[in-house]
């Protein structure tokens, strides 16, 4: 098995109706909890309005089938954009 300190696997992950939807996301996170390294959560908001869209970013920490699985679960929640990042060193 590879290494896994020598990887950094970033996901990016744009939800296009966040009050809908970030229920069913955070159950993905939650089932691949131990898989999370860093999770942070971005939308715009101000006084006025509070963003619909979201964009997560995770650093995945695991084998590459648990990844595979996890992208999968988030891939089934509609609305969803996924992009992946894999940084070696």
């Amino acid at each position: 098995m590879e290494d896994l300190m020598d990887k950094h696997i970033i996901l990016g992950i744009h939800i296009t109706n966040r009050m809908t939807k970030a229920g069913e996301l955070q159950k993905v996170f939650s089932e691949f909890g131990c898989q999370i390294k860093t999770r942070l959560g971005l939308h715009q908001t101000d006084h006025n309005v509070c963003s619909p869209n979201g964009l997560v970013l995770i650093e995945y920490f695991g084998d590459d089938p648990t990844l595979e699985r996890f992208e999968q679960a988030i891939r089934n929640v509609e609305g969803i954009e996924l992009q992946k990042m894999v940084f070696t060193h």
